[in-house]
């Protein structure tokens, strides 16, 4: 097959994108290109891009300049949530070529293909080409999942969102709630198998959603996973994230029974205030998070439990603020990913008067993350001593050789005496002090 040049990727924002960057760079290599990293001066740099956290534009600007700084005739595409949602914008960045939305980055190979009839039409109009669709005509799932990526492939098996909460764009970016059925899905999962992955998190962007069209459950999806011969090699399974209201007590009994799915739950809060949570126009109130988080434990007493939060949102005064602070005290949880509000354009919450100084904001993000911490802490202590098996990367923890690695409990692991044992290799490690925010251990034998 002909060689059409060389691409490199940039990746921002969550496990859904980079799911989605894999498969457009699988897509592009049967097209003839090779994938190289940006220093190797790239032909085509695609920007993968997300609105979720802040100053997006200012990340996008950035790998847009590293782009050119590498190569000065590289073609630059952008494609990706902040796409969707601001076109034109990202349209005038100096050096931008391409924007996609949300459907036409799946058409990727075909738009790059003839790249300098491209630069010419940029050039010509003194801003790039925009090709987007309004978000109500995307209404395709398009699988992919990151197979051959690592050791740990994310298998997109959802897209979309029906909930509309107040702070989120994502809707806007990404379209309605949909997905691919059982068998198709497995057939992705079987692709990561096959390129050595030893394991699968599931991810999208509500993935309690699942097989909703199709008359089927993410439950069921669950119980597939784990049955089907074909995925034998894979020793591990995890659910990215769950709402907490599609999270049901079948789910986490479905868990604490399997022997693939780790005892790891990712569910997003966001604020421990019931007013808020209504203002969010969240689908849950603080009591059900609250039994979801207790029967969690009493079925896994050692699982890790992930939190999001977001702070400052519209209303919330102090006395909302320490709400969410006992709240989150009380949880068993493992970790917070904390995130402050910031305005987005065209949703709900920028109506609501009461907006929280961004000084404050900050402030309590700080709060936050020093709690985060101690829990972290706390969750990896339980385990201090034990005999944990660990799922060894291929990255490199430190200058002394260490391999880095999680337990099923979701403990990050900085393991020595790992000679001889190849990424994907599960180990038999104790566990002892954490130093830097990874615990320290060492290979006792080796499992698989």
């Amino acid at each position: 097959m002909a060689n059409f040049g060389r691409v490199a990727f940039e990746t921002l924002g969550c496990k859904l994108n980079f799911s989605e960057s894999s498969a457009l760079a699988n897509g592009l290599l049967e097209a003839g290109y090779a994938r190289v990293r940006m220093e190797d001066q790239p032909d085509v740099v695609v920007v993968n891009t997300c609105s979720v956290t802040d100053h997006a534009d200012a990340k996008c600007r950035n790998i847009v300049r590293r782009a050119k700084t590498a190569n000065p005739d590289s073609t630059v595409v952008v494609i990706g949530c902040y796409a969707q949602l601001k076109p034109e914008e990202i349209a005038g960045i100096e050096g931008v070529d391409l924007v996609l939305g949300a459907q036409e980055k799946f058409n990727l190979a075909q738009y790059i293909a003839q790249q300098e009839a491209l630069k010419l039409e940029a050039s010509t109009l003194g801003r790039a080409v925009v090709h987007r669709g309004e978000i109500r005509e995307v209404t395709s799932f398009h699988p992919a999942v990151s197979a051959g990526d690592r050791t740990r492939s994310f298998l997109k098996v959802q897209d979309g969102c029906d909930y509309f909460c107040a702070f989120c764009t994502i809707p806007l970016a990404r379209g309605r709630s949909r997905s691919a059925d059982i068998a198709t899905t497995l057939v992705e999962a079987r692709k990561a198998a096959d390129a050595g992955a030893r394991e699968i998190v599931l991810t999208g962007v509500n993935i309690g959603d699942f097989g909703k069209a199709q008359g089927e459950r993410f439950l069921d999806l669950c119980a597939a996973l784990e049955s089907d011969p074909r995925l034998e090699q894979v020793e591990r399974f995890r659910i990215s994230s769950i709402e907490p209201n599609l999270l049901t007590e079948d789910i986490i009994d479905f868990v604490a029974e399997s022997q693939k799915f780790q005892p790891h739950f990712h569910v997003p809060l966001q604020s421990g205030s019931d007013a808020i949570l209504a203002a969010m126009r969240r689908r849950y109130r603080t009591d059900l998070y609250k039994e979801r988080m207790e029967y969690i434990v009493q079925r896994m007493p050692q699982a890790a439990i992930g939190i999001d939060v977001i702070v400052g949102f519209p209303g919330e005064g102090e006395a909302e603020f320490q709400e969410t602070v006992s709240f989150l005290q009380d949880l068993p949880a493992a970790y917070f990913h904390v995130f402050t509000y910031s305005e987005r354009a065209k949703t709900t919450a920028l109506r609501i008067e009461d907006v929280v100084p961004v000084p404050v904001r900050k402030a309590r993000n700080k709060v936050l993350r020093q709690m985060s911490l101690k829990k972290q802490w706390a969750h990896a202590a339980r385990f201090q001593g034990q005999t944990r098996p660990v799922l060894l990367e291929s990255e490199v923890g430190d200058a002394s050789g260490c391999r880095l690695g999680y337990t099923p409990e979701y403990v990050r692991v900085s393991v020595s005496g790992t000679e001889g044992c190849a990424p994907g290799s599960i180990v038999a490690v104790q566990l002892g002090d954490m130093s830097e925010g990874l615990v320290q251990a060492h290979v006792l034998e080796s499992l698989t």
